[in-house]
């Protein structure tokens, strides 16, 4: 993925739809601001002012270079957690969804298939606000009384059959591609539920650690209110206890990017060995009611493989030992807050203050279009119904000519990646010879998927906004199950076309959808420096996600495999730790620095995906020459390598909250914007002989890291 996904939003809030609007900086912001943004930025300005040879702002700080006049007089929104190129560009694909969806269930409207149809009733219930007050809980109701009078012995069934719901608590259970064997289909057994955003939220006694959790206490005492369920301390503690011990069995985020510590193959039999005190054939049947074709089989042969044993051990000692009073107000926080944004105002106002505004330091809601938007399709397109809503945003707002030329650049920095690899001097020739057949193995999705999948059997009711959400989720876990013992469909997108992000994909795929083929990232009447360096970084990036630190370690098909002699490995994890102290040293706030191992796969696919984009850039213009044509500098007087890196500081320009930056520091594996523009150049000679930069300079590495 490039980008970090948006943060979920609230789905109940009434505001009217509107842009967002600029504001004053006041209080603690303001403060934060001028101490850790201006300052600092003032003084980098200063300092290269200060120099006997006045060196350029470029071989200084390029990020301020370019992105300074924009970050002086750009305000945050009051209902934004951070602003960029890629936040605008999704408000902007919002906005056409939302007037898209508008004609689409006005008066005497044809949708046009039986999959907006069916799009067009989820809508209208998600924009029936009275209706949704109306219903209450009314469609959780039969799942919250089973969970009242739930048994122990019954306990792992019912887990089970909520996770049919994706109420995964504390399991997930997914259909997925084999990590070995990328040609099959296992069911994906994995940690998941807990409340706060990383586990390290529930053990570590910092200030911001015990903020987050007495807010959380409020969320889940407002969700245990509206069950009807006893909202004490006592019930709390011991809710917060449960969720404390689930952390400690956990994985932690960097652990959970090993493919080999997280890949366990199991049968029912091993299962109940490795964990006992867990009924995993009850739980295991629970989940496959919903597909009466999956059950044929039964349990005991599912291809299983379980991805983190010892939060499985943890999850069958709470079940024999927890008490079961804690059990249950434990489920009924998950299966609440699961749709606390489609259920009525004060369970979706407690869900923005605290997932917003706590987590994120957002003031108040986004418009509430986009918000259902996000709660329909999902952040990354992989809710249900976010493929109907990539059907009707590829419907109005993708040409053939885009993807077109898409493809020209992708094969323009697919070449220039072979061309590095085969020049490798630290790889020997067995190594190179098995990367170069992955690099040309590697299928690209640009745009949108050919066809478009149905929904043969789900229906929606036009005032059930939640149920209808429920219905979905239920009917995409049976289609995922029947589907379980079915080779891998290659073709299949994953995510949807509106999307604005990028993915290299299970089975040695790169995927572009259509919602990012648009300016600022690309433009088919662009020159081909500003698209090189926007999108093509974004197409390099992903490529070198399959030879990153944890891509390198599958092939050409998609397998978990290791291609690689024992003397190359190690010598690209040498070269990895280096990237490791290079992002470690930077600290985007007073005591908080980037997770360098956390981050290590992005931070490699920045380093090497810009630099692959820069040389396809080169390709491209000598077949510009080839055919008379020539490129110099243009209106704005750059050079087209000097355009390109340009083009390539825009697209990571932002502004975050210090709550969503330090949100971010604590759990995503990418680096902040700014150090993506940073960490790369410094380390990139093409870069510092386009602006001249020289040894000395802040922007010019004593030693340029290189891997690819």
């Amino acid at each position: 993925m490039t980008e970090p996904a948006p943060p979920p939003g609230n789905g109940r809030h009434r505001e009217p739809h509107r842009r967002p609007r600029r504001i004053g900086r006041t209080g603690a912001w303001s403060r934060w601001w001028r101490t850790f943004v201006v300052v600092p930025l003032s003084l980098a300005a200063g300092a290269a002012a200060a120099q006997a040879d006045a060196r350029p702002l470029a071989c200084i700080d390029f990020d301020r270079h370019v992105n300074g006049e924009w970050a002086d007089r750009t305000e945050l929104p009051p209902d934004r957690a951070r602003i960029g190129a890629f936040d605008t560009l999704r408000v902007s694909n919002f906005e056409r969804l939302e007037r898209a969806l508008a004609d689409l269930v006005a008066d005497g409207a044809s949708p046009g298939s039986p999959n907006l149809t069916l799009l067009a009733t989820m809508w209208r219930s998600a924009n029936d606000v009275a209706a949704i007050e109306r219903q209450g809980l009314r469609s959780l109701q039969p799942w919250l009384q089973r969970i009242d009078t739930v048994e122990r012995s019954r306990l792992p069934a019912l887990i089970g059959e909520l996770s049919r719901l994706r109420v995964f608590a504390p399991l997930q259970l997914a259909v997925r591609a084999d990590t070995r064997d990328a040609r099959r289909q296992v069911l994906r057994i994995a940690q998941a539920g807990l409340g706060l955003p990383d586990g390290e939220d529930y053990l570590r006694d910092d200030e911001r650690s015990q903020r987050l959790r007495e807010a959380y206490r409020r969320f889940a005492a407002t969700l245990l209110a509206a069950a009807g369920a006893p909202t004490g301390g006592a019930e709390l503690d011991a809710l917060l206890t449960f969720e404390s011990t689930l952390a400690r069995a956990s994985a932690n985020r960097v652990q959970l990017r090993d493919p080999e510590a997280n890949h366990h193959p199991q049968t029912l039999e091993s299962l109940r060995a490795l964990a006992p005190g867990f009924d995993w054939a009850a739980w295991l049947d629970g989940h496959l009611s919903a597909s009466p074709r999956a059950r044929i089989t039964g349990v005991e042969t599912l291809p299983l493989v379980l991805g983190q044993p010892r939060f499985a051990q943890g999850v069958a000692r709470l079940a024999a030992e927890a008490p079961l009073a804690t059990w249950r107000n434990y489920l009924r926080v998950r299966l609440l807050e699961s749709l606390a944004e489609a259920l009525p105002a004060p369970l979706a106002d407690a869900a923005f203050e605290f997932e917003q505004r706590t987590l994120r330091g957002v003031q108040r809601p986004p418009p509430r279009a986009e918000s259902l938007i996000l709660l329909i399709g999902g952040r990354t397109g992989g809710e249900p119904m976010g493929h109907a809503l990539g059907e009707l945003y590829v419907s109005r707002h993708f040409s053939p000519r885009a993807q077109q030329r898409a493809e020209r650049m992708v094969a323009d920095i697919r070449s220039a990646m072979r061309a590095r690899i085969a020049k490798l001097d630290w790889m020997s020739e067995p190594t190179r010879a098995q990367a170069l057949a992955k690099l040309d193995a590697m299928v690209a999705k640009i745009g949108a998927p050919p066809g478009w999948r149905g929904y043969d059997g789900l229906t929606f009711e036009r005032d059930d906004f939640a149920g209808n959400l429920l219905r979905a989720k239920a009917w995409a876990t049976a289609r995922d199950l029947d589907e379980l013992r079915q080779p891998v469909d290659r073709s299949r997108w994953n995510t949807s076309p509106h999307i604005v992000n990028a993915f290299a994909a299970g089975g040695n795929q790169i995927v572009f959808p259509a919602g990012i083929l648009q300016p600022p990232f690309f433009d088919e009447n662009a020159d081909d420096a500003t698209n090189y360096g926007a999108i093509g970084m974004v197409i390099g990036h992903e490529i070198t996600h399959h030879f990153d630190d944890r891509g390198r370690r599958f092939d050409a098909a998609g397998h978990l495999r290791d291609w690689w002699t024992a003397a190359d490995a190690a010598a690209y994890r040498s070269r990895a730790e280096r990237v490791i102290a290079l992002y470690s040293a930077y600290q985007p706030l007073p005591g908080m620095s980037i997770a360098g191992r956390l981050t290590l796969g992005e931070n490699i696919s920045d380093l090497a995906g810009i630099q692959i984009a820069f040389d396809g850039l080169q390709i491209a213009l000598a077949r510009e020459r080839a055919a008379g044509r020539t490129s110099g500098p243009g209106a704005d007087g750059l050079t087209p390598e000097q355009r390109f890196f340009h083009a390539f500081a825009r697209i990571w320009r932002g502004k975050s909250r210090p709550e969503a930056l330090a949100h971010q520091l604590r759990t995503d594996s990418h680096s902040p914007g700014r150090y993506r523009v940073l960490g790369p150049l410094t380390q990139m000679p093409a870069f510092a002989a386009a602006f001249g930069c020289r040894a000395g300079d802040a922007m010019v590495a004593d030693d340029p890291i290189r891997i690819w």
